[in-house]
């Protein structure tokens, strides 16, 4: 009965938050939908892009996962002052996270040629890059104000707004990449200026909401551009730096597949985009579990409740099973059907299949690693995560699949088998830590 209550308060926070996520993904999906009709080149440069943008904007997020840490640590013991203070160096760190990286990649964008990407492909995406990095801007600094609506316990607010974002950029996508009552067809270019132009309406509405929003006003900062303080700035970065070395090791792992994917030619980086985003959509619902599951632990840890963390980890667990579950069987059924949803030609749909099996069958570790690493995170163990996700992706899961890929001529689908050793390796190392930390919590006074 105790894993049951605990596992209807975390689905109540977490159901907003996933479907918050999902939304934000289909961003990614739409752009690539729709691209996918203009041809193979445009795919691969939005594959391209991405694979360089998605770098920098993972670290960001993993930097402000600090706010909802350090607010709901200070909700837990009922500090507004501390919750202030974390939301305004939230968004100070992101702002200023967004705008050093956006003048990195207008230089990077100079030499993109020198990525070893087909030269075609090189050249189609040096301007979407360009507008892809400025939204990283309003991207990272909306996701701040957002973690600590969550970690206030005010998830649906920003989940409505959010979601309004995800319909203005599909429908932007729609009149600037293939034109319409008179403004010019922009394509692959259409769809950075949609991305920018909605991610900077959800940063507005968002600040709008949160400087207005009823009941929260002893918990939202009443000056919010005045000197930043360098101990809350500190203990920002104390959990977030480490937590951002955690996500990038993961999430550089697949842009590097990605990057040497793309040696194998466009038909095999066109598939590897359309996995990606599969998989990248399916993630979004244990990342929104994970989400609600750091919330909950910082602020039982907060409060010192300390009795109840056992029931929260273990609950999460089940739910990260169970719906790793349902999505394996899904990719293994309609891997296929999926992957005929975004192109036409059969070479890409064969290998963008047998892809998703893989896809399928690491669901059940990626789900456990990734909820094991946020309940870490609530309690503030970050840095050995960090150390053991560097390993299991850098030492053992990329080495395997360049020997796949490269001398057992697996291609593509050796580079993905090496990933999912990876994932795998990161679930066997999180789990046990978090156990053996949450057996130690329950045992204080």
């Amino acid at each position: 009965m105790s894993l049951l209550r605990e596992s209807r308060i975390t689905l109540k926070l977490a159901f907003p938050l996933m479907i918050g996520q999902l939304s934000q993904m289909l961003l990614g999906v739409a752009d690539t939908l729709m691209l996918g009709h203009l041809g193979v080149t445009e795919l691969a440069a939005l594959t391209f892009a991405n694979s360089l943008f998605h770098l920098p904007f993972v670290f960001g997020i993993g930097l402000l996962t600090g706010v909802s840490v350090i607010t709901s640590n200070a909700r837990g013991a009922e500090d507004p002052s501390k919750a202030r203070g974390s939301c305004r160096h939230g968004l100070t760190l992101a702002l200023g996270f967004g705008f050093m990286c956006f003048a990195i990649a207008w230089w990077v964008s100079h030499h993109l040629d020198r990525f070893g990407q087909p030269p075609e492909v090189a050249e189609r995406t040096t301007v979407f890059f360009r507008i892809l990095m400025a939204s990283m801007i309003p991207a990272l600094a909306s996701m701040a104000l957002k973690n600590h609506a969550d970690a206030l316990n005010r998830p649906w607010p920003p989940f409505w707004i959010f979601l309004g974002g995800v319909l203005l950029n599909i429908a932007l996508n729609r009149v600037l990449i293939f034109g319409m009552a008179g403004i010019p067809a922009l394509g692959l270019e259409g769809a950075g200026w949609a991305t920018l132009i909605a991610r900077t309406v959800i940063l507005v509405v968002t600040f709008v909401w949160l400087r207005r929003a009823p009941g929260l006003a002893e918990w939202v900062p009443a000056r919010w551009w005045r000197k930043p303080e360098l101990h809350d700035v500190r203990r920002l970065l104390g959990v977030g730096f480490p937590a951002s070395l955690q996500m990038i090791f993961e999430v550089a792992a697949f842009s590097a597949a990605g990057l040497l994917i793309g040696r194998f030619g466009e038909n095999s980086l066109a598939a590897h985009q359309i996995a990606i985003t599969v998989a990248g959509t399916a993630f979004m619902i244990p990342l929104g579990l994970s989400m609600a599951l750091t919330v909950r632990v910082g602020e039982a840890d907060g409060a010192r409740r300390f009795g109840e963390l056992k029931g929260i980890v273990v609950s999460g667990w089940l739910l990260a099973l169970g719906y790793a579950a349902l999505g394996a069987l899904a990719l293994l059924l309609f891997g296929r059907a999926i992957s005929g949803w975004f192109v036409t030609d059969p070479e890409v749909i064969g290998i963008a299949a047998s892809i998703l099996v893989i896809v399928g069958i690491f669901q059940v570790f990626d789900g456990v690693q990734v909820t094991s690493a946020a309940m870490l995170r609530g309690l503030h163990d970050t840095r050995m995560p960090a150390v053991m996700g560097f390993i299991a992706y850098w030492i053992v899961g990329l080495p395997v699949a360049a020997f796949l890929a490269m001398h057992r001529g697996m291609g593509a689908t050796g580079i993905w088998w090496g990933l999912a050793v990876g994932l795998a390796g990161a679930c066997v190392a999180l789990a046990p830590r978090l156990w053996r930390r949450i057996g130690r919590a329950t045992q204080r006074p």
